[in-house]
């Protein structure tokens, strides 16, 4: 019944790194598709810690603010590097 009210479902994070790594591809994705830089306003949420750098359309910024900076971070750099995961204990 809530099909076509624009309600958002809100799924539970796993504790793996690609968990960070499919927040920031949709994160990214939000970002553009309401015509921002995404690389700029990611960067500016990096450095500052302000959530409002982070578009709340699709649910974005909960998201993100789920994860640690650092953990963004690290997703970043394993990403830059090619570098995979750790394996989970």
């Amino acid at each position: 019944m809530t099909e076509g009210f624009g309600t958002t479902k809100i799924l539970p994070l796993g504790s793996d790194s690609s968990t960070a790594a499919n927040i920031l591809q949709h994160v990214y994705q939000a970002l553009a598709q309401k015509g921002y830089d995404p690389v700029a306003q990611l960067v500016g949420y990096l450095m500052t810690g302000d959530p409002t750098y982070i578009t709340s359309h699709g649910n974005a910024r909960n998201l993100i603010c789920r994860l640690e900076r650092d953990e963004v971070l690290e997703e970043l750099v394993r990403q830059y590097f090619s570098v995979p995961a750790p394996e989970a204990d």
